[in-house]
């Protein structure tokens, strides 16, 4: 969904078809885990590709509003390096034990809160807008690092355990 996503992006007059693009990819992605949960087909490749994925479309549009001067880049470093070192644990634990991580509440928090940061910086802009916008911003950060730290800590005490 990255790419009509971001294509709908380069005229700002398309703001509610990138809108529209954006809720489609966020309620298929929650359909999608609600379905497999309610069938009892959660398998662990799921666990791994859904972030995977949430990742590459979130990230390619914030790297997209990046290049555009609409996000500050310092966001973009902290959810790559953010995601490239919980990565990095998850696929050492996968290949090495039998933890498959999961996605813990408060990365789950960050994902949605920053897919509305986003989505709120696609909107035409007003004071009230803003305003919001720089609310989402302030609660995206802790929880972004909080659920990175959450994710870090798992990696230690699973480590301990070998």
């Amino acid at each position: 969904m990255s790419i009509p996503i971001i294509y709908s992006l380069q005229n700002q007059e398309w703001w509610l078809i990138t809108l529209g693009l954006i809720l489609i990819a966020a309620v298929s992605d929650m359909l999608d885990g609600y379905f497999a949960r309610r069938a009892h087909e959660v398998t662990h490749i799921g666990k791994w590709l859904d972030p995977i994925c949430d990742t590459i479309c979130i990230g390619s549009v914030v790297f997209y509003l990046i290049l555009n001067g609409t996000i500050p880049l310092w966001f973009f470093i902290i959810l790559i390096l953010r995601y490239v070192s919980i990565s990095i644990g998850a696929i050492y634990f996968i290949n090495y034990t039998d933890l498959v991580l999961s996605a813990n509440i408060f990365g789950k928090w960050a994902s949605g809160l920053t897919a509305l940061f986003v989505l709120l910086k696609i909107i035409p802009r007003t004071e009230i807008l803003e305003l919001l916008t720089m609310t989402c911003l302030l609660i995206v950060i802790p929880l972004l690092l909080i659920s990175w730290i959450v994710y870090i800590g798992t990696f230690l005490k699973e480590f301990k355990k070998l």
